[in-house]
């Protein structure tokens, strides 16, 4: 019973105004963080960054998929396949191309044309006998030197060209509806133009010229015949089994310009899945290369993090350095540095980063490099801010009496600077650093939308973006740039927002 009275007499006891018991006491960093972690703001940014850091490291782990991995589909396309044209002009065909020339030909034609039975050219007289309106003989001194045709003899088996003599007694076996004999060999022909030995088709005369796009696809008869007909009978398409067992669908194009036909052939290709939208395997879609999109923003959140903080390292680590010494020494020393400083405030760092990145895709870097190089360009020239801090705070900290009270005990002079008066400057170099990141990854994203920063096939959330100079991946495949330029703008807001809440904490004026 007299415990608990005297439980309940010290619970209801007022403490003094002086009592230190009344006072509970913090440390320095504990009365900070207790500060910011009032900002509710300040807490939301924090959050976002931690999240932003799980999603590009963790979530990099844990993806099925690897950053530049690369994913297909089977479409149809439609791919010139051959042309197709009925003749109706003579062609040359000669035994000797030194007496029968282009020149020699283009006269035969203008004799035909006239009704000449011979014509004269340098000095040789060609004799021209008709066999019929379609085809010619070109003798010159009783000797065949050429035939003009609008027939066409073509191979069964092959693209090579027959000898002159088959040519010339296939047309006219053709004409007279027989056989004929042909260095030794004998051939058959029926109406239709089809010639034969000993039962195996071996050509074919037409009036059409049908041939592949590619030099080295072979055309059967079999697909002309089938082209030949589809022309005539007016229709724009049709299917044809080859002899390999493959069945293509062929379309059909009629040219004013030439009056010939251009023949297409729908066949299936693997290409990139490029743009696709999302779906179960791919949540939010895949880019322009065929690559998964949620997994390029994971890692590409890695480059744009690692980038932000080397470089505000490098910044730091230089800024501290020379805006210690200029700081602390002062006199001749201060003006040399803070004139270097001015130097490099005037310095146009776009033109540089543009001039640099030219000259590293010439060269070819290999991407790791060229990362390398823009972390360290960006960190050399971004220095001179930090510097200045860093040498406006030492400036009033070195009057005080506590750096009086280093000399007096006889301290080295770079353990005054870096262990005594850097640390004091370390708040406000916290909160300039934490507001830098947002500015570097911005800077980094800049770089790389205009395609002079991370380069292929290293990802960031800046060179993902950059598919937007496309206007139809503008408009149309929004899945491929808003959730990169989403992260980019939560991140770095993150950031300024975690640095106002650091500014605000590390305030000792500051009602929190």
């Amino acid at each position: 019973m007299k415990k608990d009275q005297t439980k309940n007499t010290e619970k209801n006891e007022n403490y003094s105004l002086n009592d230190d018991r009344r006072v509970k006491m913090l440390s320095p960093g504990a009365l900070v963080a207790k500060r910011f972690f009032r900002n509710r703001l300040a807490v939301t940014g924090l959050i976002i960054l931690a999240f932003m850091f799980s999603f590009s490291y963790i979530g990099g782990i844990i993806s099925p998929y690897e950053e530049d991995q690369k994913f297909y589909r089977v479409e149809a396309q439609l791919k010139d396949y051959a042309g197709a044209i009925r003749n109706t002009e003579f062609r040359y065909t000669t035994a000797d191309a030194s007496v029968f020339s282009s020149a020699a030909q283009a006269k035969a034609f203008l004799a035909i044309s006239g009704g000449e039975s011979s014509y004269v050219y340098r000095d040789v007289t060609y004799e021209l006998e008709e066999l019929s309106p379609e085809l010619y003989i070109i003798r010159v001194g009783g000797e065949i030197v050429g035939i003009a045709s609008k027939y066409i003899v073509s191979s069964s088996t092959s693209n090579e060209d027959f000898p002159f003599e088959f040519t010339l007694n296939s047309l006219e076996a053709y004409l007279d509806g027989s056989g004929f004999e042909a260095e030794g060999k004998i051939y058959e022909i029926d109406e239709d133009g089809v010639v034969t030995e000993s039962g195996t088709e071996v050509a074919y005369i037409s009036d059409y010229i049908v041939r592949a796009v590619a030099g080295d696809v072979f055309l059967t008869r079999e697909f002309k015949t089938k082209l030949i007909e589809t022309i005539e009978s007016g229709s724009t398409e049709f299917v044809y089994t080859d002899e390999k067992g493959e069945t293509y669908e062929y379309k059909l194009t009629f040219n004013n310009a030439n009056s010939s036909w251009n023949i297409k052939r729908e066949t299936d290709r693997t290409v990139y899945d490029n743009y696709a939208f999302p779906t179960k395997e791919h949540w939010l879609g895949l880019d322009g290369n065929g690559m998964d999109m949620l997994t390029r923003l994971m890692y590409g959140g890695r480059v744009s993090l690692r980038i932000g903080f080397i470089v505000v390292f490098i910044e730091t680590f230089l800024g501290v350095i020379m805006g210690g010494i200029s700081g602390y020494f002062g006199g001749w020393v201060d003006m040399l540095i803070m004139r270097i400083v001015d130097v490099f405030y005037c310095i146009p760092s776009l033109p540089i980063f543009v001039i640099l990145g030219a000259a590293m895709s010439a060269a070819n870097l290999d991407s790791e490099i060229r990362m390398l190089f823009l972390m360290l360009i960006i960190g050399f020239l971004g220095w001179p801010g930090v510097a200045r801090l860093v040498r406006g705070q030492i400036l009033s900290l070195r009057e005080q009496e506590f750096m009086t009270a280093t000399e007096a005990t006889g301290i080295s002079v770079s353990r005054r600077i870096f262990r005594h008066l850097v640390p004091n400057v370390i708040p406000q170099l916290i909160v300039t650093c934490t507001m830098g990141l947002g500015d570097t990854i911005l800077t980094e994203a800049t770089l790389s939308f205009l395609g002079i920063g991370v380069s292929f096939p290293y990802a960031s959330w800046g060179n993902i973006i950059s598919d937007v100079t496309n206007l139809e991946t503008l408009t149309h495949y929004l899945h491929v740039w808003i959730p990169a330029g989403i992260l980019l703008l939560l991140t770095v807001l993150a950031f300024n927002i975690v640095g106002d809440g650091l500014r605000d904490a590390f305030d000792p004026k500051m009602k929190r």
